[in-house]
């Protein structure tokens, strides 16, 4: 039996994230997820189900390999989730990167509608709906645990942005800020959602209960952030 972190991913887009656990447990839930497909009549392809281990401590002991419905799966360093890459040391930078070139692709369109003569107003309009809608997003889910490096390398997009359209453009810090109130708000207005109970009000009523974290990377994450936010209006 081994006690670790072991994050799967499979075709049918279902994760889990099973923490601290014991071996036999994993196995069992992937048991559990093989059975569940057939009960919904949905086939598993294994080979295109890929296994991302997430495990921080110092030393580590080899692990078995996984097999699904007798066919070996696959252990990967990162994978795509609904456009956004994660990967096993979780950190952002892959994801930040192609949000990035993705943009700067679009500001050749951009550039193309000022040489139309479009008036600032459409050009706003073309970049908050084609260039910031890609740079925001799931941006509730890395720009806390971004570099600093990064968030200067995404907003220099929106500065030159600005210089093509003329008008200043909201920052990507206030555009997670705002985006990150909105989304624990519906949360918290949501009593069925998850993470409703991690939106706990102190006594006063005035302030939400902060999380304790023991990681910089738990801290930077959407929860812990959200509360800070919140309790800084």
């Amino acid at each position: 039996m081994w006690w670790r972190r072991r994050v799967g991913y499979d075709a049918s887009s279902r994760v889990l994230d099973l923490e601290e656990f014991i071996e036999t447990a994993y196995r069992r839930e992937v048991a559990g997820l093989v059975s569940w497909c057939g009960h919904i009549n949905l086939q598993l392809n294994a080979q295109k189900t890929v296994e991302m281990i997430v495990d921080f401590r110092k030393v580590t002991a080899p692990l078995p390999p996984l097999a699904l419905m007798d066919s070996p799966i696959t252990t990967v360093d990162s994978f795509r989730f609904l456009g956004t890459t994660i990967t096993r040391d979780l950190k952002w930078e892959p994801t930040i990167s192609s949000l990035i070139k993705k943009a700067q692709q679009r500001m050749f369109f951009l550039w193309q509608l000022r040489k139309l003569k479009l008036p600032p107003r459409m050009l706003a309009q073309f970049y908050t709906a084609i260039i910031e809608s890609i740079l925001t997003s799931s941006i509730t889910v890395w720009f806390a645990g971004a570099t600093v490096r990064d968030r200067l390398r995404l907003q220099r997009v929106v500065r030159a942005a600005e210089k093509v359209i003329g008008c200043r453009l909201p920052s990507i810090q206030d555009l997670y800020i705002s985006r990150t109130r909105r989304r624990a708000g519906r949360i918290t207005a949501d009593p069925s959602h998850p993470g409703h109970g991690l939106f706990s009000p102190l006594p006063s009523g005035r302030r939400l209960r902060s999380i304790r974290t023991k990681t910089s990377r738990y801290t930077n994450s959407f929860f812990p952030s959200a509360i800070r936010l919140l309790n800084t209006k």
